[in-house]
């Protein structure tokens, strides 16, 4: 594993935008609100050649009753706990504070390495005599930094680099399934994180949009290895006023890029609604393997026919991806979650799959043989040969005479026919017409 560099400090002293400059991207969301960081964020960095994970926490109230806040306290000591050195970040502008020592009794407890920064020293040149304060926290010698303009940045990687375990050969992590959790707020997409690894991994409250940030979980049973990315849910566009939210679309669109499974999520009481057609729509034009996954299935009052209807109307709702298993699970009771791994892994196989040209043409002889390719004014349309291209997901090119006789119901009927062979199930399909003589 990668050594963990957490973030710590009060609220507002500027932690996630440092954690942006020390990223190099901009992961976190940064706002003058005290609290945006609501949870820990991860994210990839890499120091002197040396790689490390570094995780952005909210900022500690030493003492609150505020339920959020409290949350991302505790949010902030599995970061330390997990941590293999702590930045604790304070802030020149306001000073050394009480709360400052509070906070640094807490992290001396945790006996873990302490590298002190001192941030907002934004100019340069003579030290603001209040620098000098910091050093009666008693960790050490604190180190001037700006992340508005990454002064000192250097310096801190350097104090926390002597703190990292000798580089072992660091194994190599393709075989890892990244599974993005994507679906309206409030569909429990963090309740089954939690289920998932068995801690409160994700702060699950019944206030709709509590995960503002998509957030990475590594995880490893007999069925592989997993890393589920849990996003915020996605509201609807006239409900996107504040940008955190508008923030948060975004995020969960990036998520679904650098997934290989998306699992949409669907609350079984409230069915598909015109949102869910959206964020499943998202994931199944990234042509990402997906999996609809019908939650608080045990709150439903059921006949022996409700989910069958249930299954109907999905397939009706979301006709566009018929090709998507559909799995009926309670995050809360733990009902038919560890299906969800067979599940996975069978999707992510299915989107991986190469299948040889001599397969696909034969295939595709058969299907010609069985119904006719269309016509227009006299002329057939003529497919020549097909090859895959690409695979997650299957990309196939086909090679005709002439493009516009390649009517999108034909093209239809060739992707079912394929599936009807080769399986290919959660996965999309993509298909490619080319005319002879057309430029490759």
């Amino acid at each position: 594993m990668k050594p963990l560099v957490a973030i710590v400090g009060r609220p507002n002293v500027g932690k996630s935008m440092l954690f942006n400059k020390l990223i190099g991207k901009r992961m976190s969301i940064v706002e003058d609100t005290p609290g945006v960081t609501r949870d820990r964020i991860y994210g990839e960095s890499e120091w002197t050649g040396r790689k490390f994970t570094l995780v952005d926490t909210g900022g500690i109230e030493p003492s609150t009753d505020n339920m959020i806040l409290a949350f991302m306290r505790d949010q902030a000591q599995i970061a330390i706990d997990n941590a293999t050195v702590i930045i604790f970040v304070t802030d020149i502008k306001t000073g050394m504070t009480a709360s400052d020592q509070e906070v640094a009794r807490m992290l001396q407890r945790s006996g873990k390495p302490i590298v002190l920064a001192v941030n907002k020293m934004d100019s340069t040149g003579n030290m603001d005599p209040e620098f000098y304060e910091f050093y009666n926290l008693g960790l050490g010698d604190p180190i001037a930094v700006s992340a508005v303009h990454g002064h000192g940045t250097g310096d801190l990687l350097d104090a926390c680099l002597q703190y990292f375990p000798p580089e072992e050969e660091e194994e190599p992590e393709d075989d890892v399934i990244q599974v993005a959790i994507i679906g309206k707020p409030n569909v429990g997409k963090s309740s089954l994180t939690n289920r998932i690894l068995g801690k409160q991994r994700v702060i699950v409250s019944n206030v709709a949009g509590t995960t503002r940030d998509a957030i990475d979980s590594y995880f490893e049973n007999s069925h592989g290895k997993y890393n589920f990315i849990d996003t915020a849910g996605m509201r609807k566009k006239s409900k996107v006023d504040d940008s955190i939210e508008k923030y948060s679309v975004l995020r969960a669109t990036m998520a679904i890029e650098r997934s290989d499974v998306c699992l949409i999520m669907i609350d079984a009481q409230d069915g598909v609604t015109e949102q869910d057609t959206k964020v499943a729509g998202l994931a199944h034009d990234a042509g990402k393997a997906c999996i609809i996954v019908v939650n608080k299935w045990d709150l439903v009052e059921k006949d022996g026919k409700t989910m069958d209807h249930m299954r109907e109307d999905i397939r009706r709702d979301l006709s566009y991806m018929t090709y998507a298993p559909i799995l009926f699970i309670s995050a809360l009771t733990g009902q038919r979650v560890q299906r969800l791994f067979e599940l996975i892994n069978y999707v992510h196989e299915q989107a991986s799959v190469r299948i040889t040209t001599g397969m696909l043409n034969s295939v595709l002889a058969d299907a010609q043989t069985r119904v006719q390719p269309p016509t227009d004014k006299g002329r057939r349309l003529k497919i020549y040969y097909m090859t895959q291209v690409g695979i997650r997901p299957p990309h196939f090119v086909a090679f005709c005479n002439d493009k516009g006789l390649f009517h999108f119901s034909y093209r239809r009927y060739l992707e079912n026919q394929i599936r009807s062979v080769f399986g290919l199930e959660g996965t999309p399909i993509i298909m490619t017409v080319r005319q002879k003589g057309e430029e490759e």
